[in-house]
């Protein structure tokens, strides 16, 4: 794997997302690669507890925008059908090649029978954001910030992150962070219980291996249905079905002339100028 580094210790594997030169932002090709390995370790049975994270002091910004405002790599376009490779000049279908594997990474993240741990060190950003809350728990370094991030681009949000957000933090609160989107800090989102733990950055790895092992040491088909039984008493039954929609949705308005604006704005450095639609 070129962008996908998997490192194991025991029964514990860490899966680090390894672009730090685009921010651990995710192209089509480390989406799959990442949506490949999610899927091995979550139906490996040797492996006990996952920790997510990314590499140089940056867990994940989302999607690449550079990769979308250029257009894509053609060579990834093979899959779709000659409709969807000429389907109008917009971002939508950029951005739903890269989805269709985060949103399907999410999902396995959330029925695997095994615990995931997100260990976030500097930004969680957007699609790095609703990574990040789909795992079972979540510690960060004192130098993480969080920020949902998509309306500053024009967006509406993806990746899982309007359907945790209300589960997590309560519907007004979740409303303020999305159609505001402060940038929070580990302790702002700890208070907030957006994560479960900080640690100073020197000490993050180390505790989060700690943390991994623990539950690792724990007995795994108990672990797994009480995973099982707390997604259903959340409603996670419904999570598939809901990052449908946001995928759909998001590309829709990817095609609009507000996210031209705003990819437009966040290269330039500027204040986007949207319209109303």
């Amino acid at each position: 794997m070129n962008h996908i580094n998997i490192h194991r210790h025991d029964a514990v594997v860490i899966l680090e997302i390894a672009r730090r030169e685009r921010f651990n932002s995710l192209d089509v090709a480390t989406a799959q690669e990442l949506r490949k390995a999610g899927l091995q370790l979550a139906r490996d049975r040797d492996v006990r507890a996952v920790i997510l994270r990314g590499e140089g002091g940056v867990f994940c910004s989302g999607a690449d925008l550079k990769y979308i405002r250029d257009g894509g790599d053609d060579r990834d376009l093979g899959y779709l059908t000659p409709e969807a490779r000429d389907r109008g000049s917009g971002y939508g279908r950029v951005f739903k090649m890269i989805l269709e594997y985060i949103h399907s990474t999410i999902s396995e993240i959330r029925r695997a029978p095994k615990p995931f741990i997100a260990a976030v060190d500097g930004p969680a950003a957007a699609g790095g954001f609703g990574l990040a809350m789909s795992c079972d728990l979540v510690i960060a370094s004192d130098e993480s910030w969080f920020e949902w991030a998509y309306l500053n681009t024009g967006l509406s949000g993806a990746e899982s992150s309007t359907f945790f957000l209300p589960r997590l933090v309560g519907f007004h609160k979740a409303m303020e962070l999305a159609l505001l989107s402060p940038r929070l800090t580990a302790a702002d989102a700890l208070e907030l219980g957006l994560i479960n733990e900080v640690h100073p950055r020197q000490d993050l790895v180390d505790r989060s291996l700690e943390l991994a092992g623990m539950l690792a040491s724990r007995p795994t088909t108990a672990v797994g249905v009480a995973k099982k039984l707390i997604n259903r008493a959340a409603g996670m039954d419904r999570l598939d079905v809901h990052l449908d929609a946001e995928l759909d949705e998001l590309a829709r308005i990817a095609d609009g002339p507000n996210f031209a604006e705003g990819i437009d704005a966040f290269f330039a450095k500027r204040p986007p100028e949207f319209d109303i639609e």
